[in-house]
């Protein structure tokens, strides 16, 4: 609790995605990419709850089971309106607060995630995130909003872009929200960097670094990440995309 809020992260995991199937279960130094992401988000300091976000269909069957081994809540809703499923995992477990997690991103940081809720408590914010205009590598995305924003945007917008985008609604209209974006600086200023799990390319880049990072220092951070990158420039290399910013 912080402030009498309860603070939830919710993590979206489907196992149809189109371009690599199954990915949030692909291993990663041995264990299932998402299981990762559930480790790395308890280590947290603020976060009462982790709450996976899948869908009822029957290939998530073996998300749940994963959930289920791990002791970790989950929610089951819509494969494609993505904001009633995460609306639905807050609801179902008293959130107050939502941090936004997607499934590709097994390398996010909970000092990164404790970081954004502490800006989030120090103003008056509806929305902050570390990836509205990108600066960090993609796949350190963290987002934060209060469940009673979303409820807002919930009843505001059918639009399936909206739905499927989760936050989508709230950054596009700044006139409505009050908006903050945390912008990396120094060595972390690295938005052409691709660190979430999208191709089978992506996968072994992210394979790499977890056995390269994870035998040294088990809760290695985003800056860990980086400073591998800048030792090896290879894998730097094949990290690279053209983002358009």
């Amino acid at each position: 609790m912080r402030n009498g809020k309860k603070i939830i992260a919710t993590i979206e995991a489907r196992m149809g995605s189109a371009r690599l199937p199954g990915k949030v279960l692909m291993p990663l130094a041995g264990l299932p990419s998402l299981q990762r992401t559930i480790e790395r988000l308890r280590r947290s300091k603020y976060l009462d709850d982790v709450i996976v976000a899948t869908t009822t269909k029957t290939h998530d069957d073996d998300i749940v089971k994963l959930c289920e081994q791990n002791s970790c809540h989950y929610y089951r809703g819509s494969e494609d309106d993505v904001l009633s499923r995460v609306l639905g995992a807050a609801n179902a477990y008293q959130g107050d607060i939502i941090v936004e997690i997607t499934g590709d991103c097994p390398l996010v940081d909970w000092r990164h995630v404790d970081y954004i809720i502490d800006l989030f408590f120090s103003g008056k914010y509806d929305y902050i995130s570390n990836a509205t205009t990108q600066s960090f590598p993609t796949g350190f995305d963290v987002q934060i909003f209060p469940t009673s924003v979303l409820q807002e945007v919930e009843r505001t917008t059918k639009n399936p872009k909206d739905r499927e985008h989760v936050s989508l609604y709230i950054y596009n209209h700044p006139e409505k929200y009050r908006l903050k974006n945390w912008k990396a600086k120094g060595k972390m200023f690295l938005p052409n960097v691709w660190l979430a799990l999208d191709t089978q390319k992506d996968y072994e880049v992210l394979a790499d670094i977890y056995e390269k990072l994870i035998h040294y220092r088990p809760d290695f951070s985003a800056e860990d990440v980086v400073d591998l990158l800048v030792r090896e420039r290879e894998l730097l290399e094949k990290s690279l995309r053209n983002i358009h910013l």
